[in-house]
């Protein structure tokens, strides 16, 4: 099928790459030139494994191509994907869907043909119908059968989630539209690697936010039974693996750390908690899941400045890691930069590295000396702290670190390392969730 992506950020780029992959010929358009100049060069606007590759093979397959120009992109098109960003609005915390309706406007006003219009964009439930209205009032007497079909990509493993997801969710009540979406995500079904799930519009649009705030929930869960398990002498790690090794529970999104951070559960949960307030039906539990997530980053800088004696003025910390996750450069509600402004607030100096997030984090974090791996960083230091678990920094030379630190002190707020491991090193170990 012919498909257009309008927008290429995280969602459209890599579900456009993808598409391509599976035989469909796509274009990509977004109004930012100088990052349609870039992909046709084949430099990628975000640093995600494998897509510059992905992207290099299907442009020269003749499948993937990229514009600017909207009237282009759409002429031919099948079906029309609309992935711009839905930030949170300022003032309010909903979500702002500015982008998402200029977006349903200025494709109706374009194609002079019938289409299948597909939201990808996150959006609150109800926005297909608003959609909807646009379309209409733009293109009267055209079909433009509007359906909804949120992402569920995970950054840094983006590619093998659109490939072999755990479900693909369509929302439409148009069999036609229906019929349009099982032709697009047929390669799926031939490799049987995922159900399609059809239901109503409203419904997908509240399936992506319901799973966002859930999965939110078992890490602020987690986080909260790893500060029991401090006080109570337990050990956090132990306590996951013995729940989640109940198939009502599962293993997933159990791992107890700094929070969770990046560009969807902050902006997702705080988008259905507005939605259901403009409802009447208050959450309470994703209210408390916000809340706790909130305070739990400052709270992580304050538990290294405790570990350090409660002095941090005119001294040196190392912090290894900066996006709010491994094998990405996102630093969107990145817990590092709570942390890090916490250490700041007390007097200390930072001196910090990240595999690929250095050249975003220069955007967000001020007067940061950043280095450029953790042996460089801990020169010196008085203490050292894992914020993101990069697999670089799994296998580290604790002996090397301690040797080269003015106080050999490290801060584990991923629980990379074992108390036994780092002590042998000659480093004072702090963990998260476990015993003192």
């Amino acid at each position: 099928m012919r498909i257009t992506m309008i927008g290429t950020g995280y969602v459209g780029l890599v579900s456009g790459a993808c598409f391509s992959d599976f035989g469909h010929e796509v274009i990509c358009v977004d109004k930012d030139e100088s990052k349609i100049a870039s992909l046709e060069r084949g430099v990628m606007p975000i640093y995600e494994p494998g897509l510059d590759a992905l992207v290099a093979t299907n442009v020269r397959a003749g499948r993937l191509s990229f514009t600017t120009d909207v009237k282009a992109g759409v002429a031919n098109a099948d079906a029309v994907f609309i992935a711009v960003g839905t930030p949170s609005r300022r003032g309010d915390g909903h979500a702002d869907l500015s982008y998402v309706f200029a977006a349903a406007r200025e494709i109706a006003e374009a194609v002079n043909h019938d289409i299948l219009l597909v939201t990808k964009s996150t959006v609150p439930v109800g926005t297909g119908d608003e959609v909807e209205r646009i379309v209409r009032e733009a293109a009267p007497g055209r079909t433009i059968r509007v359906a909804s079909n949120p992402e569920f990509l995970r950054e840094g493993a983006a590619i093998e989630d659109f490939k072999r997801p755990d479900r693909v969710v369509c929302g439409t009540d148009d069999e036609a539209a229906r019929e349009a979406l099982r032709q697009i995500y047929r390669p799926l079904s031939l490799n049987q690697s995922a159900p399609v799930l059809f239901t109503g519009r409203r419904t997908a649009e509240l399936i992506k936010y319901a799973a966002n705030a859930f999965l939110a929930t078992k890490i602020t869960f987690i986080n909260e039974i790893a500060d029991l398990c401090e006080a109570a002498g337990a050990d956090v790690q132990e306590v996951s693996r013995g729940i989640g090794l109940d198939n009502r529970i599962g293993r997933k999104f159990l791992h107890a750390g700094p929070g969770y951070g990046g560009s969807c559960f902050p902006k997702d949960t705080l988008a259905l908690l507005k939605t259901a307030e403009d409802m009447q039906t208050p959450l309470r539990i994703v209210e408390a899941v916000v809340s706790v997530n909130d305070s739990r980053k400052r709270a992580m800088g304050r538990k290294v400045l405790k570990a350090m004696g409660g002095e941090a003025r005119g001294k040196r910390v190392a912090v290894l890691g900066l996006t709010f996750k491994p094998n990405t450069d996102d630093m969107r509600d990145s817990p590092a930069i709570a942390v890090i402004q916490t250490l700041q607030d007390a007097g200390a100096q930072i001196f910090a590295c990240d595999p690929e997030g250095v050249e975003q984090a220069k955007k967000v974090l001020q007067n940061v000396e950043f280095v450029a791996d953790p042996y460089t960083a801990a020169e010196s230091a008085d203490a050292v702290v894992i914020v993101t678990e990069w697999d670089a920094y799994r296998a580290i030379d604790l002996s090397r670190l301690a040797a080269t630190m003015a106080t050999p002190l490290l801060v584990d707020l991923r629980n990379v390392y074992s108390r036994e491991e780092a002590e042998k090193a000659g480093l004072d170990y702090v963990g998260v969730g476990k015993p003192a």
